[in-house]
Parts: C-alpha cells; sequence; structure tokens
C-alpha cells in the first residue's frame, strides 16, 4: 500500500468522489480530514484481494481497474464485477466475519482504502455517506439472494438428474432407496398391504451383443414406456440397474399383484414399438418375481425376497412371473 491520497482542491475531490458509489451527493468538505487517512493499493491482474478464512479490517473502492468475485474457490465461475467506483468487503465488516466470497483482480486495479474505523466516522460525519452504504448493503443482499435462488434452482436440477434415469426418464435406484422404503413405512404403519415387482429382460445380454447397444437402448426405453402405462399413476416405478425395473405396488396384495404382472408380461411381449417406430420388430420377453410385504416388513426384506421371486422365475424358463 502506498501513502495517502493527495486531495489538494475542491475541483479535484468533487471529481474523484463523484463517480465513487460510498461518496455520491456527499460534500467533500464533510470528509476531508477522514480522506486523508485513507490509504491506496495497487493489484496486479489475478492478485487475490480477499477470501473466506482471512479477516478483513477495510472498505476497497475501486478507482480504476476491476474485481472478480467467486464464491466456493478462486477456480469457480464469477458471479460478480466490481467496476470503477464500486465497493467490495464492506458486508464482512459489517457483519464483523471473514468475506465469504474470494474477490480477485480482473486486470490491473486501482483501489481506495477505507478502514473500518474510517468507514464508522465517515458514517458519523456524514448522512449522504450512511445513506449510500445503506444502498451498497441492500443491492448486495439483493444479489445474494439472486445467487441464492439460483444457486437452489441449480441443486434441485441436479438432484432431479441424480434421480433420473437418463434413458428411460424413470427414477432410478438411488430414487428408490429414499422413495421405497417410506411408501413401505406408511403401509406397514397403516396395516396396509404392497407387493414389489422385480422385471428383468429375457436375455438382454445376448439381444445387445446381436444388435448393438442403440437397439439395446431402444428396447429398454420401450418397455419403460409400456410399464408406465401398465402400472397406476400411484405405482413407484424406477429402473433397478441395466436390464431390470422394479415397482412397489402400494396397497396391492400378492395375488392380485401375480395378476397385475402377468398382463404387464404379456403386453411387453405382445408388442414393444409403436407402429411409426423403424426399430425391426422383434420379441421382447420379460420375467418377474412378485413379493408381498410381509407384517412390520422392510424394504429390504421385501427386496430381498421379489429378487427371489424372480431368480425362480428366469430358472423356471423365463418369460414367466414367479412368488
Amino acid at each position: 500500500m502506498s501513502g495517502q491520497p493527495e486531495i489538494t482542491n475542491s475541483d479535484y475531490k468533487k471529481s474523484l468522489l463523484s463517480g465513487l458509489q460510498l461518496f455520491q451527493n456527499v460534500s467533500p468538505d464533510d470528509v476531508q480530514t477522514l480522506l486523508q487517512k485513507c490509504d491506496r493499493c495497487d493489484l496486479k491482474p489475478g492478485e487475490l484481494l480477499l477470501s473466506p478464512g482471512k479477516k478483513n479490517e477495510n472498505v476497497y473502492v475501486v478507482l480504476s481497474g476491476s474485481l472478480h468475485v467467486h464464491v466456493g474457490s478462486p477456480d469457480s465461475p464469477i458471479v460478480a464485477t466490481m467496476e470503477t467506483g464500486e465497493c467490495a468487503g464492506e458486508m464482512s465488516i459489517i457483519e464483523d466475519r471473514d468475506p465469504s466470497a474470494y474477490v480477485i483482480a480482473a486486470e490491473a486495479t486501482h483501489l481506495m482504502v477505507i478502514h473500518k474505523d474510517v468507514l464508522w466516522d465517515m458514517v458519523d460525519i456524514s448522512h449522504d455517506f450512511s445513506k449510500n452504504l445503506l444502498v451498497v448493503l441492500s443491492e448486495r443482499v439483493r444479489s445474494h439472494n439472486h445467487f441464492i435462488a439460483a444457486s437452489i434452482g441449480d441443486w434441485k436440477k441436479y438432484e432431479k438428474h441424480a434421480k433420473t434415469d437418463a434413458l428411460t426418464s424413470l427414477s432410478n435406484r438411488h430414487a428408490m432407496q429414499e422413495i421405497f422404503p417410506r411408501e413401505i413405512k406408511r403401509c406397514v404403519q397403516n396395516g396396509q398391504p404392497a407387493a414389489l415387482v422385480m422385471i428383468d429382460v429375457d436375455r438382454f445380454k445376448s439381444f445387445n451383443d446381436k444388435f448393438g447397444h442403440v437397439a439395446g437402448d431402444r428396447v429398454l426405453s420401450a418397455v419403460a414406456k409400456i410399464l408406465q402405462n401398465q402400472f397406476r399413476p400411484r405405482d413407484l416405478l424406477v429402473r433397478f440397474g441395466g436390464d431390470e425395473f422394479a415397482v412397489l405396488l402400494p396397497d396391492i396384495s400378492e395375488s392380485e399383484a401375480m395378476a397385475i404382472a402377468d398382463r404387464v408380461r404379456q403386453s411387453v411381449s405382445g408388442d414393444t414399438e409403436s407402429s411409426d417406430d423403424s426399430l425391426i420388430q422383434i420379441p421382447v420377453e420379460i420375467s418377474m418375481g412378485v413379493a408381498e410385504l410381509e407384517e412390520n416388513g422392510s424394504f429390504e426384506t421385501l427386496l430381498k425376497a421379489a429378487d427371489q421371486a424372480l431368480y425362480r422365475a428366469k430358472h423356471a424358463g423365463r418369460n414367466r412371473v414367479s412368488n
């Protein structure tokens, strides 16, 4: 940091202050003595000014150049830019805590440095300075709120993608592990039945090897659409992984689930593609394992029972439903 600002005449002082956000409409005479207590500093491009974990005691006013603001790390995307006349560091002083973001020189930047003690003296001596500081703080809070809202939106999108299968648009296994236990617990508490159906596309590996992964993906998508159409909207259908699907049927007994599963099996083996699809019509069959929720049962015990039932269906010749 270098010396004190050399403010020698009224015109120069007015010219200097008029373009600075904190000093708009502030009489130079009111803050003349305090300005003499301010320092200046120069930053090189890429030089760090403020960062989390490093205490800050100054407000920095950009006299020339610009500053970039990053949240999370210095390498994260730029969330704001402080241009000439704007300031940085005021929030950490007001809140009396470390900065919440990284502030880095975007280019060669010249700054006025106002120590926090001088800042409070300026607040005491000038009503206009106080008003300007409040405006700056209000804009900063509004900017933070917009950033938080955008971050929440991004997080929700990420969460959705993390729990949605990209190929079929069904919920995936991660979602299953969150949703199924909750629904099973509800059924247990209410004394209601529930059934779990595990579904496997028969000989899918051979199909993939023969026709390729693109055709295989189209078959899985087609099977997923049929399953969606055949089960109730309230039934919880997921892609379990690979060529396996799972569906939880609340308020359905095992005998009812067996009948539903056989109807679904016939729908899949009858036609896996709409008439306007260009995929060569190749018979696709599925095996299904059905298990009913036992009294005081859990997601883990129900999943194990349904998986064992699926194993029996496949080893009994495939294209069938087993319990």
